[in-house]
């Protein structure tokens, strides 16, 4: 843009006009806003469900947010989503992170095959019948057995 500066006196010679230049420019950076917490913890083996975040810029207004994430729910460990987005001018926001841990707190689950009460004759070969064992991130498990029955005693 141009602004013209001329004047004239009372004699009205007028001096030579200046013109001044005007660069009207964009560089202030957009800014992000991180929806829900900048850490989230989630269970291993559900699906993780980002909460996102909001970007606005002096000049552009509201801006769509880059995302880029490392979060695999299905492994425990810590992960990042970081959000970043530039505006028309080329302004980089500064990138935002949201730390993400998987964890696995949820126990095994136990299942014992048959009955759990059992009623066993005295002096005959005692078989049990085994237990079985999964778990919500590791799967199947080998069920530890400790025993003390005693095949020719009498008792619970």
């Amino acid at each position: 843009y141009t602004v013209t500066y001329n004047v004239t006196d009372q004699a009205v010679i007028a001096d030579e006009a200046l013109v001044r230049i005007v660069n009207v420019v964009d560089t202030t950076k957009p800014t992000i806003t991180l929806t829900g917490g900048a850490t989230v913890t989630v269970e291993a083996g559900t699906i993780y469900s980002d909460a996102g975040a909001t970007a606005s810029d002096s000049y552009d207004g509201t801006l769509t947010v880059g995302v880029a994430s490392t979060v695999n729910a299905s492994r425990v460990g810590a992960y990042t989503v970081t959000y970043n987005v530039p505006d028309a001018a080329g302004n980089a926001a500064y990138a935002v992170v949201r730390r993400v841990k998987v964890v696995d707190t949820t126990g095994p689950v136990i299942v014992i095959n048959g009955e759990a009460n059992v009623t066993h004759e005295a002096g005959s070969v005692y078989k049990d019948a085994g237990a079985t064992a999964s778990d919500s991130y590791d799967g199947t498990l080998t069920v530890g057995v400790a025993s003390t029955v005693n095949e020719s005693r009498i008792g619970a």
